[in-house]
């Protein structure tokens, strides 16, 4: 037997046994009331059911059934079966007075003939047969199957079928008016399928659904069968694609590090010339021609496939003129063998080459060094399955645009700014591109590359990693440098990047002051050198590592720092001082402009032709979906700010390249963030699941399983699952046998599968949410030992740390492991850990993207197990259960358009002061003869010197905001509301005003935070 079936039989075991806990399938007999204790299969009373509200009504309903479209016009005939059990309080030894203990019945099976009129719109059948069957079994309860002709909602035959419990008041226990374990299968009705009007009709995509549940899932394993059963969980298992095969398999093409550090042109003509020959077999006019008159397509989807057509043969050109481009420009080729060796070397035998979607992005965005204005200033966006190696390839791009900065001259500065939406950077995220970039540095010594390190910047801040070390501590920077703990609190890599051993640790250097990372491995080509990654802001303005990855927020620091002038430009100087790096602007605790506290030392210059080489070559932005709402309005604010000054210095702004989760409206998100075109990479393919990139397989990714909770509380379904799923688990340690007996796995498994299944992720949309799933783990499940630890964006930095470690490399002893984790959305981007394959999400997100990119932690590499806990008393989850599979096998196309717009005054009011305060820093200050702009006193001498005007300085900021001449509102508040006063108040002596912040008035400032947009009011609909 192969591993990923035994993965995948006890991933299917796993399911089994949290579905049959939940119908109470095995139990037999209960200290409390079932009515409280089983969240499936379960049907109330209908007269309580009645009584209360809707939402309450769907939380505990009294009926299942199925809605469904009969293939022929009425009368109808066929068959429904209903099975059930019911459950009972056990006399006392006097068999007079209940005791506390409770039995449960066999299970009864009926079958009813149904044979339905047309028109009815409500008949009911088999009450009498069904509740004589009850009472045989000592059942007090009453059922009967009600079928209605929904036939006048849209002129189309429609019936719904209902197992209804119709049990009335009574003084007995709650329990026992109840039913357990309900199933209704509908015999021998053919059917028509419905389609899902909620999403547009595509040539890619199958909208129809056989039938619809009411208050349950349907399944229809064969639809010819005529066959439909109702289902406690709706059960929907994605398969995990494949990346080479046909055209790109590995006997057919080598896209092997080494090989493409060699000799790349064959191979990656090989590659061009098998898309182009996929493109003609699968996106030719005859076989979309083909596909519409077998599919019955309308004229707009075969207009659609069309167009389609025609992208795929664009992005086959873009491919093709990457190759061509790396043929022609020697230096660039030679860049692109570099990176090949750094890659081979990063992947230390893990992998040993490119999957073709990444090396093809590569190579659609190499003609933007080459081509033009047009090709450099189109967004590329990186639209790929989670887990299909989207990191990679960004570092594969990042390491090549390094080398070839060094190769063409640009010695030192930064390359890429690479950017997360999220408070808190992945870790994991940050050791990758450490290995990478660690790679390079390597092959840039062995190649005898001038030029500085290539190097790392963690750029978070104060919440993670220090903004500065102070000479001593202080109120707003207690880091004290005589805390011989002190340095350990920042260590950001678990590994050493150069020789990948668990060895680095963390010194303060005090001569150069800087916080080292260094390896302690004597056997490391480093020999105790510092590692090549910055992790203080200070530290990263004196040094500008090649790549500087951080989070969005701290875009809004280029309104406040000076030392923010090399992220869009270059430095003033270099300080001659060994160790201490570029200098800024002068201010008076660092008369020469170092930010090495009191530091004398003399600054070279540097030039300003030398200058505009520091301007970065790439802004990346990850998960560009993220990027919505009044943080979208902000940012787009930001970004024309950051591009406006470095296009005003340099003549130039960066490359973005960007990925995201969603093609809905990415046009119009990119025209707002960057006022640019956008591009996708790679074009989607002519049907689902299938392009010439990746395909799926038959074997299994992820078991989603819906769960629609009866009669408890989520809360009370989350604990009870994980308790089941850790004693499953758990029973291959103490009867390891007998359990892969029952499973029909080897036993050799055992040990693996515990590794692997061992640990749950509760997945939880807010703070709250997972605050309490982590307290309920103490108290309402009892398994012990039981570990857990926490990961949201309130984590301590350290303890993010800690636990990854733990969950990358867990404890020999299964005992001492972590065994489950509660999370919120700062899991759902850049953690991936093999050993994450089960999750219980609790209710649906708000968003479709946070729901794909939440589960896709788990399942990365070995089958995975999700659990959706419905909160039906929410339209959205509600709403969400009636089509899961179709929201789960279709989700991209659920991912809600992203609304985001830059024309909003009230963000204009927060932006401006930052790009007032970026020109006085960035614009003005370096043609200032004292080369300081520190003061309103100073500033006034620089305005009635140069004769800056308000007008001038109207159009310059309106220019650096991206405020389009059709925006005439926005212009006109930045022109009255704010410059008029802030040059009024400029020249007045009697305001008091010493800085130039006081003259924004009104008590702005340039925004901490891209977030802090509003005071916000927690909503929630439950």
């Amino acid at each position: 037997m192969r591993g990923h079936e035994a993965h995948t039989r006890f991933v299917r075991w796993l399911d089994e046994r949290v579905t049959a806990e939940g119908r109470g399938d095995h139990t037999e007999t209960l200290d409390v009331d079932p009515a409280g204790v089983f969240w499936l299969g379960r049907l109330a009373p209908e007269s309580a059911a009645i009584a209360r509200p809707g939402r309450e009504r769907r939380m505990d309903p009294c009926a299942i059934g199925i809605r469904l479209r009969p293939a022929t016009a009425g009368p109808w005939a066929f068959t429904v079966r209903i099975s059930a059990c019911g459950w009972y309080q056990i006399a006392n030894g006097e068999g007079k007075t209940p005791s506390n203990k409770w039995a449960k019945t066999e299970v009864i099976e009926v079958e009813v003939p149904i044979t339905m009129e047309l028109g009815l719109r409500e008949q009911s059948f088999g009450a009498e047969k069904i509740t004589a069957r009850l009472r045989e079994v000592g059942i007090a309860a009453s059922a009967e199957i009600r079928v209605s002709d929904e036939s006048w909602r849209d002129a189309s035959p429609e019936l719904t079928v209902e197992f209804v419990n119709t049990t009335g008041e009574n003084k007995g226990p709650r329990g026992e008016r109840y039913l357990f374990q309900t199933q209704m299968t509908i015999f021998d009705l053919p059917t028509a399928p419905y389609t899902l009007e909620s999403l547009p009709d595509s040539f890619r995509y199958d909208r129809s659904l056989t039938a619809i549940g009411i208050n349950c899932g349907v399944n229809s394993d064969d639809p010819n069968s005529h066959i439909l059963t109702t289902a406690d969980t709706v059960v929907i298992e994605r398969k995990r694609p494949e990346y080479t095969f046909d055209g790109t398999a590995p006997h057919r093409l080598d896209l092997g590090f080494h090989t493409l550090a060699t000799d790349p042109i064959p191979q990656l003509t090989a590659l061009t010339l098998a898309y182009e020959e996929w493109g003609k077999q699968h996106w030719s006019d005859d076989t979309l021609t083909r596909r519409a008159t077998t599919g019955g397509w309308s004229a707009e989807m075969l207009a659609e496939a069309r167009e389609a057509a025609g992208h795929h043969r664009a992005e086959v050109e873009r491919v093709r003129r990457g190759v061509a481009i790396l043929g022609e420009n020697d230096v660039l080729r030679r860049a692109f063998q570099l990176m090949n060796e750094a890659m081979a070397r990063a992947a230390r035998g893990r992998y040993h080459g490119w999957r073709p979607f990444q090396i093809g992005f590569i190579l659609s965005v190499l003609p933007s060094l080459t081509d033009g204005p047009s090709e450099w200033d189109t967004v590329e966006i990186v639209w790929f399955a989670t887990g299909g190696g989207k990191t990679e390839t960004y570092l594969g791009l990042l390491i090549l645009a390094a080398f070839f900065d060094r190769l063409r001259g640009k010695r030192s500065g930064i390359t890429a700014w690479s950017r997360f939406p999220l408070r808190m950077l992945s870790l994991q995220q940050t050791q990758r591109f450490a290995d990478a970039l660690g790679a390079a540095e390597v092959v840039r010594q062995d190649h005898a590359i001038k030029g500085h390190p290539i190097s790392l910047g963690y750029f978070i801040g104060a919440s993670s990693t220090p903004n500065d070390i102070p000479k001593q501590p202080t109120e707003y920077n207690p880091i004290d440098v005589e805390d011989d703990a002190m340095p350990k609190r920042y260590k950001v890599l678990s590994r050493c990047s150069i020789c990948a051993e668990q060895t680095v640790e963390v010194r303060f250097n005090r001569r150069v002051w800087r916080l080292e990372h260094f390896c302690a491995n004597p056997a490391c080509r480093t020999k105790g050198e510092p590692l090549p990654i910055y992790v203080v802001d200070a530290e990263i303005y004196r040094f500008l590592p090649t790549v500087v990855i951080g989070t969005l927020d701290k875009a809004s620091v280029i309104g406040m720092q000076a030392s923010m002038r090399g992220f869009v430009h270059g430095p003033t100087a270099w300080c001659t001082r060994d160790g201490h790096g570029f200098t800024y602007a002068k201010r008076g605790s660092r008369k020469g402009g170092c930010l090495v506290p009191d530091c004398d030392a003399v600054t070279t210059p540097i030039t300003e032709e030398q200058r505009a080489r520091f301007a970065p070559s790439f802004r990346l932005q990850d998960e560009l979906h993220l990027l919505r709402d009044s943080l979208g309005a902000v940012d787009s604010h930001y970004e024309a700010i950051l591009d406006g000054l470095q296009r005003e210095l340099t003549g130039t702004s960066p490359k973005i390249i960007a990925s995201s989760a969603t093609l809905e409206g990415y046009e119009r998100q990119v025209d707002v963030l960057y006022s640019r075109p956008g591009r996708v990479f790679p074009q989607p393919g002519p049907q689902a699941g299938q392009s010439f990139w990746s395909r799926e397989t038959d074997q299994l990714l992820r078991r989603f399983v819906a769960v629609w909770p009866r009669g408890v509380t989520l809360e009370w379904v989350s604990d009870r699952t994980t308790t089941i799923l850790q004693d499953s688990v758990r029973r291959l340690i103490s009867a390891r046998d007998a359990t892969c007996t029952e499973i029909g796995i080897d036993p050799t498994f055992a040990d693996e599968l515990l590794n692997l299944y061992g640990t749950d992720v509760i997945y939880g949309n807010t703070v709250r949410d997972v605050e309490a799933a982590r307290r309920s783990m103490g108290t309402q499940v009892p398994i012990d030992p039981l570990r857990v630890a926490s990961l949201t964006g309130q984590t301590n930095f350290a303890d993010v740390r800690d636990v990854l470690d733990d969950l990358l490399s867990p404890e020999d002893e299964f005992a001492e492991r972590i065994h489950v984790v509660t999370a919120s959305s700062m899991l759902s981007h850049g953690v991936d850990v093999d050993r994450l394959n089960i999750m219980t999400v609790l209710g649906v997100p708000l968003t479709t993207a946070e729901f794909i990119q939440a589960t896709a932690r788990v399942g990365r590499t070995y089958p995975g197990l999700v659990y959706v806990i419905h909160k039906v008393g929410r339209e959205r989850d509600s709403t969400v259960y009636s089509h899961f599979r179709a929201f789960v096998e279709q989700g991209d196309r659920f991912v809600e358009p992203i609304p985001v717009t830059r024309s909003s005054r009230r963000v204009l009011e927060l932006t401006t002061p930052a790009a007032v305060e970026a020109r006085r820093l960035f614009v003005h200050e370096p043609k200032s003869p004292r080369q300081r702009l520190t003061t309103v006193d100073l500033l006034r001498d620089y305005v009635n010197l140069t004769g800056l005007s308000p007008q001038a300085e109207v159009d310059a900021v309106a220019a650096t905001l991206g405020i389009r001449d059709t925006e005439h509102l926005l212009r006109e508040d930045l022109e009255v509301d704010l410059l008029e006063g802030y040059f009024v108040r400029l020249q007045e002596y009697g305001t008091g005003a010493r800085w130039p912040t006081d003259l924004l008035g009104r008590n702005r400032k340039p925004m901490l935070s891209l977030r802090d947009v509003e005071a916000r009011i927690p909503i929630s609909d439950d």
